[in-house]
C-alpha cells in the first residue's frame, strides 16, 4: 500500500460528493483529451477514463506510478507519464503519441504548495499567455486561492492573482469541499474552480507594462494606489488620471475591476510614451 508524500503534499480525495462536483464542472465527452495533473492512487482517473477519448495523466510519484500501471492496465485512451508537470515539456512529449496530442481539457486535484506555478503553466501570463489555451480547467485547490481567483473588486480576497488570472480566464466557483474529503485531512477546507480561457473584450495594448503595473500596485495592499505607483507617475498626476477613467483617487488596488485595470495601464502607457 502506497502512503501519501508530505514532499509531495499529498492529500488523496475519497470524496464521491466531490468527485460528482468536478466531474459535473468538466463535462467531459467522448472527444474530449483531458490533462490530469497528480493522478494519485487514481480515483478521479477511474471515473475520468470511460467517459473520454484520450486521458494524459502526469505523476511525479514513481511508486503511484507502478500502482496505476498494476491497477488500471494498458488502455488505448490512457496515457500515464511520470515526472514534475512543472518541469516536462508536455508537447515534445506527446509528439510521441499522437492520439493524445492537444489535450483540450484539464481536470485535476493539485497539490497546495504549487498551486500558482500551475495555473501559471497552463494559463501563461497576461504577457505571454498560453498559445493553445484548453477549453476548459477544472481544479480542486486550497479554498483560499479560491477564493483569491474569484474575488470581485472591493473585497479583501482581491488581488494580484485574481488580476493576473482574471484576464486570461472566466473564473467560477464551483463548490467548497471540507478537509475531511481528503486522506489524509488537510488544515483547511478546498474548493472546486473552473477556468475558461478567453480574451478579454478590452485588452492591454501593453501587456508586460500592464503586468508591472499590477505588481507595483499590489506590493503594499493597504496602500493607496497612487502611492504604490509613484514610481511610474507622479501622485498628483495619477489623481487626475484616475478622475478621467471614473475612479476615485484614494483607491487601493483591490477597488478596481479587472477592466479598470487594464484601462488605467493603457492610458499610463500611452502617456509614458507621449
Amino acid at each position: 500500500m502506497v502512503q501519501p508524500r508530505r514532499v509531495h503534499a499529498q492529500h488523496w480525495l475519497k470524496s464521491e460528493q466531490a468527485l460528482g462536483s468536478i466531474l459535473e464542472a468538466a463535462a467531459c465527452h467522448e472527444n474530449d483529451r483531458v490533462l490530469e495533473i497528480g493522478p494519485g492512487t487514481g480515483i478521479l482517473t477511474r471515473r475520468l477514463l470511460p467517459v473520454v477519448g484520450g486521458l494524459i495523466a502526469v505523476e511525479i510519484d514513481r511508486d503511484l506510478c507502478k500502482l496505476l500501471t498494476k491497477q488500471l492496465g494498458e488502455r488505448q485512451n490512457f496515457l500515464l507519464l511520470q515526472g514534475d508537470f512543472l518541469e516536462i515539456d508536455l508537447s515534445f512529449l506527446l509528439n510521441n503519441f499522437p492520439a493524445f496530442q492537444n489535450p483540450n481539457k484539464v481536470v485535476a486535484n493539485i497539490p497546495y504548495n504549487i498551486t500558482g506555478p500551475i495555473i501559471e503553466k497552463l494559463l501563461g501570463t497576461i504577457s505571454n499567455p498560453n498559445p493553445q489555451p484548453y477549453e476548459s480547467i477544472v481544479l480542486l485547490i486550497q479554498k483560499e486561492v479560491a477564493d483569491r481567483i474569484v474575488a470581485k473588486a472591493g473585497s479583501r480576497a482581491f488581488g494580484a492573482l485574481t488580476v493576473r488570472v482574471s484576464y486570461l480566464a472566466r473564473c467560477e466557483y464551483i463548490c467548497t469541499v471540507p478537509a475531511k474529503a481528503f486522506y489524509p485531512a488537510p488544515k483547511v477546507d478546498s474548493a472546486v474552480v473552473r477556468l475558461t480561457p478567453r480574451p478579454l473584450e478590452v485588452a492591454a495594448n501593453d501587456p508586460k507594462y500592464l503586468e508591472t503595473l499590477v505588481k507595483l500596485g499590489f506590493s503594499a495592499k493597504r496602500k493607496m494606489l497612487r502611492n504604490n505607483l509613484q514610481t511610474v507617475i507622479e501622485r498628483d498626476r495619477m489623481t487626475q488620471i484616475l478622475e478621467q477613467l471614473d475612479i476615485n483617487p484614494q483607491s487601493r488596488g483591490e477597488d478596481l475591476s479587472v477592466e479598470q485595470w487594464v484601462r488605467l495601464g493603457n492610458e499610463l502607457k500611452e502617456l509614458s510614451n507621449a
